[in-house]
């Protein structure tokens, strides 16, 4: 089993407005920017989260995305769902006709490896996993960064 890109890239950019939630509305270019994924396959991600209600929009100037309910009321697997992600370690995506259109061997393996899957990140919530010390240092990183480079942006013009 694996995770797609698409919903890790989901966990990720719903982790980012998680991280800066008490900041305001997050545009779309700054999760691109920041995390470094496609702003066109972000657009088609929030529209499935606009979809299942976990981000919404803010129009205007300082608009973007919020999350839609707090960070504690949203896990990993709602997120992972919403993006249309299956979180399915069978061979036969759970229909039972991995063998010849019969149930195989270790059917029952997988499908139990794939309900501890879902309820382990069912279990952990966007507010859990932003206070993580390891999740601490990567934001740190991340900011120091974005720190660097709107410095730089407004440093250049004066030595020209």
């Amino acid at each position: 089993m694996r995770l797609s890109t698409k919903g890790r890239y989901a966990v990720t950019a719903m982790m980012h407005l998680a991280i800066h939630d008490r900041y305001g509305p997050v545009t779309l270019a700054e999760i691109s920017q920041c995390q470094g994924i496609s702003l066109s396959y972000l657009e088609q991600l929030f529209a499935k989260l606009r979809k299942r209600a976990l981000v919404e929009g803010v129009r205007g100037p300082g608009g973007g995305y919020r999350l839609s309910r707090s960070p504690d009321q949203v896990t990993v697997a709602d997120i992972i769902s919403a993006v249309d992600e299956r979180l399915d370690a069978t061979r036969c995506c759970g229909n039972e006709n991995c063998q010849g259109g019969r149930r195989c061997l270790t059917h029952e393996l997988w499908t139990d490896l794939s309900r501890q899957i879902f309820t382990f990140l069912e279990g952990i919530t966007l507010a859990q996993f932003v206070e993580r010390p390891a999740v601490c240092e990567v934001v740190h990183r991340q900011n120091n960064r974005r720190r660097d480079r709107s410095s730089e942006r407004f440093i250049a013009p004066a030595l020209m």
